[in-house]
């Protein structure tokens, strides 16, 4: 890279970052108020995070409280290079860039753990289960973003292999009503939009999963006009589904008409190549889901008389007479295919994320090898946080209430 265009990259990821930082003014009020005190001083730090605005506002705050910090992506696709650029230039050893291949983005992750860190910090837990299968020494603990991830990490658990403490930030209140509904929701359908630029009003669209990110799927997508049907396979989610106002139907009896299918799971082959040949002509496929299995995409190679690709992260199959769709390569369409969540959610969650370092880092010797959810205090001062600087007021039960309340 020459230097004038490392020199621009720069500047426009300190430009980017300033957007975010703006709009996410609980992390500041965190870090104004334990600056002082400096509660991160003398941690290294590894993250495997996204590699957006919104994170470089976590990772600028937690050298701001005396961390030194390396950071490699969570997805291949998903690295925004001006901020990997910008965030080089503030002294945090990045080893991320924009379309890794896959060797490339697994070499990154080992990079992080090869610069010594005492907690990590991951997303989606492919940086910890490396740590766990190299057996790498030193580590205090760490903390996990995603649903996806705190299974895994609750799997090593349980089978007694789990090598030092993890807070599952995603458990936290203030990050999954929140982060993965709202945020989630809104950026998935952003995505699906800026890649294709396709009408959603009118169109079919069947959403695998209604957890929370599903949930916020649908809502979106019905908000927009869309006619929307969940698939499920827990009961109590299907009933929710249903009372929400939407079809619930098992995906053989949708494939054939759905317009857009997005899956928000967790699992795999969701889509499989069985439902790739019942689909109409025009379909088109998203994954809202972290990993990019949950898309059967090497069946559809397989399957395919002929593919291509129409424009970056929006490639063609043909499949017996057919056009298929698939976006973002089967990986998370929010990040790839857009700019992730909003930086107003995630201020949520990486104040959860800043909190929940600091309270390893603190804690680590009283804390035992398991899967912790964020501690009660850490969710309730950011909720209070929250509602400040979104200007919500609320009220207080009387002296009076508080007495009802407590009575029999």
């Amino acid at each position: 890279m020459s230097q004038m265009k490392n020199i621009e990259l720069i500047a426009n990821g300190e430009k980017s970052w300033e957007w975010a930082y703006s709009r996410m003014g609980i992390i500041n009020t965190l870090v104004n108020e334990k600056i002082d005190h400096k509660p991160l001083k003398g941690l290294r730090l590894g993250l495997s995070l996204h590699v957006t605005k919104e994170t470089s506002v976590l990772v600028i705050a937690a050298i701001k409280l005396g961390s030194k910090v390396s950071l490699c992506s969570a997805n291949p696709l998903s690295v925004q290079e001006d901020i990997a650029a910008f965030l080089s230039s503030k002294g945090v050893k990045v080893y991320a860039w924009k379309d890794e291949t896959e060797r490339e983005y697994f070499d990154n992750i080992k990079q992080v753990l090869q610069t010594g860190p005492q907690v990590l910090t991951d997303d989606g837990s492919n940086l910890h289960i490396m740590a766990h299968n190299k057996k790498i020494q030193g580590i205090l603990g760490g903390t996990e973003e995603t649903t996806s991830g705190i299974t895994r990490l609750r799997a090593l658990e349980e089978q007694g292999k789990l090598l030092y403490p993890i807070i599952g930030v995603n458990e936290a209140r203030t990050k999954h009503l929140f982060d993965n509904r709202y945020g989630t929701g809104q950026s998935t359908l952003m995505a699906i939009i800026k890649l294709t630029n396709v009408l959603i009003a009118g169109k079919h669209i069947v959403i695998c999963g209604y957890g929370y990110v599903g949930k916020g799927v649908a809502s979106r997508a019905k908000g927009l006009g869309a006619i929307v049907t969940v698939v499920e396979v827990d009961s109590l989610r299907a009933l929710e589904a249903y009372m929400d106002g939407y079809q619930v139907r098992k995906i053989i009896e949708v494939v054939d008409k759905g317009d857009i299918f997005i899956t928000c799971t967790g699992q795999k082959n969701v889509i499989s190549e069985k439902h790739f040949r019942k689909m109409k002509n025009g379909a088109i496929l998203a994954n809202a889901g972290h990993f990019d299995n949950e898309i059967e995409v090497d069946k559809l190679f397989l399957n395919s008389k002929e593919n291509y690709q129409i424009k970056p992260y929006l490639d063609c199959f043909h499949i017996q007479g057919k056009k298929i769709f698939l976006l973002s390569k089967g990986r998370v369409v929010n990040l790839v295919g857009a700019e992730g969540n909003p930086p107003e959610v995630m201020a949520m969650s990486f104040a959860n994320q800043l909190l929940s370092i600091i309270h390893v880092f603190r804690n680590h010797k009283k804390m035992q090898n398991k899967v912790y959810s964020v501690p009660e205090n850490i969710d309730s001062n950011v909720a209070k946080l929250s509602i400040k600087y979104l200007g919500i007021s609320i009220d207080r039960l009387t002296q009076l209430q508080i007495k009802y309340a407590k009575s029999y």
